[in-house]
């Protein structure tokens, strides 16, 4: 039996496309016939702070805000961030997360340390946790504002919104030259999800 609402987390530090992310989920889910609530957390975006974004979509969605352990997949778009919000997935949550470190200010500044193994850390999750190194390819495919369509892509699969509804949105949301190079980065990033979990 399908879920009534689906509750996904969108995390990582300002410049990554958080929130461009989080319009283009929520637009998709609109575009399947989805209803849909928004909220987001941006505080100190411009100088690499924690961004979070809440998207809920389904039948009968009340609120905007996910309750901890009510997350069904957490989009990290930041290794760090992945394991500061991970507590917040529900016992068969997902977690997505983007193979890319961002020093905060104060591990710069010496006076805090970066996790150091952030994938044992999160061990525990096994075959709920998945890599995908999307700051790699999005420089591999010449431009590194792809992290998060490349992202998008890796969650699509995760998702009850219908590929058509995806592709769509993607139309509407980026024109001209940057819709093709933006369709393909989402479909990067479904292929390598769906190749991990043997869909491919």
């Amino acid at each position: 039996m399908k879920k009534q609402v689906e509750n996904i987390l969108v995390a990582g530090v300002g410049g990554q496309g958080v929130l461009l992310a989080s319009e283009v989920l929520a637009e998709a889910a609109l575009q399947a016939g989805f209803e849909v609530k928004k909220s987001e957390i941006h505080g100190m975006a411009q100088r690499g702070g924690v961004v979070t974004s809440h998207v809920r979509y389904g039948r009968g969605v009340f609120s905007p805000l996910i309750r901890a352990g009510q997350v069904d997949v957490l989009l990290a778009f930041e290794e760090a961030e992945a394991l500061r919000w991970s507590p917040l997935l529900r016992d068969e949550g997902i977690l997505v997360v983007n193979r890319q470190r961002i020093l905060p200010p104060l591990v710069t500044l010496g006076r805090a340390c970066y996790p150091p193994d952030i994938a044992a850390a999160l061990s525990s999750l096994k075959d709920r946790y998945v890599e995908v190194g999307a700051f790699s390819l999005a420089q591999e495919m010449g431009d590194r504002r792809l992290v998060n369509t490349i992202m998008l892509g890796a969650a699509s699969p995760l998702l009850e919104i219908p590929l058509a509804s995806w592709r769509r949105c993607l139309e509407r949301k980026f024109p001209g030259p940057l819709r093709d190079l933006n369709r393909a980065a989402f479909e990067r990033g479904r292929q390598l999800v769906l190749a991990a979990r043997g869909q491919a």
